[in-house]
């Protein structure tokens, strides 16, 4: 098979392989840019495989970074652009089922794409576009097939984080998941556990997100590879609500929300849950948050100062999980509410503590309070957002106290 016409990414880096071959070594396009260009995907970076030496690499090309050069990888800084070009090599003795105990540098391609973990990441591209396949990736894409390369419970072995883009690749792709590959993963889920949440969590969002995230969710709960993950041991029949939603979440924030809701966590428990599978802060409050307003809004109407309380980014994704889970929510009436509200931000009051304190409010806690009172009316319509009218009703505050 050969491609005729290359997109840009692969153009512009087509001198460093050329480059590489006027020098006597081979080089190839490797991997998931292949792939995704086979199948038609919006390509991210390449990945450049070489029969040359880390050194040798270096010899040619005035300017590099040893990136990885102990596992024979060197970027190559071309103009504007970096490439990482890694050294065809074998590796063995996966004590820690993730990182390879040895490398060693090989002279031979296939040698180097038997390594790589399914069938479809196993393709490379010459310069002249042609498409080298070892190990029937081209035939695996049109079948819409995750298969291991080789033996499937070797590939785990050596790295156990494969099982997880397995599923991953099965959600991002919609491709169903070899017969084969699936029994070595029901065979091997426990691996899982030598794995760190860091990398896990990032196969998992990109599962949980993916347009085929449902299919590949029952899989992830029926091999399972779930009894590994932090807070899903056992959880199995909580979970099992995912594979049946009318659509799944379409971003990080909102399939950790879901996570929270299916495994109904208390709002006490949240920040410890998104601890546990390494999220960020900024996360934790924003996945919090709406958890909150979502609740809010299956038990009732929530008022204008509840609406005034959240951004609109919350509401929309309480709104997004609402219609997840088949609540008749009408969430445009409240996108609609908010839009109409007459303060939406702090900033937009035209008073502040000191005006109170100018306006006869003791210091203390009382002008928080207050405050808070001034905003609560503002935005149900009960007071204008008016200096000369906030005076009136401070003025009345007092005197009634």
């Amino acid at each position: 098979m050969k491609i005729t016409e290359l997109p840009d990414i692969f153009t512009k880096a087509l001198p460093v392989l050329e480059e590489i071959n006027n020098n006597g070594f081979e080089a190839y396009f490797v991997g998931g840019s292949v792939r995704d260009l086979l199948l038609g995907r919006h390509i991210h970076d390449i990945d450049i495989a070489t029969s040359a030496y880390p050194e040798e690499i270096k010899n040619i090309f005035k300017k590099t970074i040893d990136t990885g050069i102990q596992h024979g990888t060197v970027t190559v800084l071309q103009g504007n652009e970096s490439y990482e070009i890694t050294t065809f090599r074998t590796e063995s003795g996966y004590q820690d089922f993730r990182r390879p105990d040895h490398v060693t540098f090989v002279q031979n391609l296939s040698e180097d794409l038997k390594r790589r973990d399914f069938t479809i990441n196993a393709l490379a591209m010459d310069t002249e576009g042609n498409i080298i396949d070892h190990f029937n990736g081209l035939e695996d894409l049109q079948r819409h097939k995750i298969k291991a390369v080789g033996k499937a419970e070797n590939r785990f072995h050596e790295d156990a984080l494969r099982m997880m883009r397995a599923v991953r690749f099965m959600s991002q792709l919609e491709f169903d998941l070899d017969p084969l590959t699936r029994k070595a993963i029901e065979d091997n889920h426990e691996l899982l556990a030598k794995i760190s949440v860091e990398r896990i969590r990032d196969e998992f969002v990109k599962m949980g997100i993916g347009p085929g995230s449902r299919e590949a969710f029952q899989v992830f709960l029926d091999t399972g590879l779930a009894e590994h993950v932090p807070g899903f041991a056992g959880k199995n029949d909580a979970l099992a609500i995912f594979p049946k939603l009318n659509f799944a979440p379409s971003t990080e924030a909102n399939l950790w929300a879901l996570m929270i809701i299916l495994l109904k966590i208390p709002d006490d428990k949240i920040a410890h849950f998104m601890r546990m599978w390494k999220n960020s802060n900024a996360l934790e409050r924003q996945v919090a948050s709406t958890v909150e307003f979502f609740d809010l809004i299956s038990a009732q109407d929530p008022t204008n100062y509840d609406l005034f309380k959240v951004n609109v980014a919350t509401i929309a994704s309480a709104i997004d999980l609402a219609h997840i889970l088949g609540q008749p929510i009408n969430g445009q009436a409240l996108i609609d509410r908010y839009e109409a509200l007459p303060i939406k931000e702090n900033s937009d009051l035209v008073i502040n503590g000191s005006f109170l304190l100018k306006n006869g409010i003791p210091a203390g806690p009382q002008v928080g309070e207050i405050l808070e009172k001034i905003k609560e009316k503002i935005v149900e319509g009960e007071l204008a957002n008016e200096q000369k009218e906030i005076s009136q009703f401070l003025t009345e505050t007092i005197n009634h106290e």
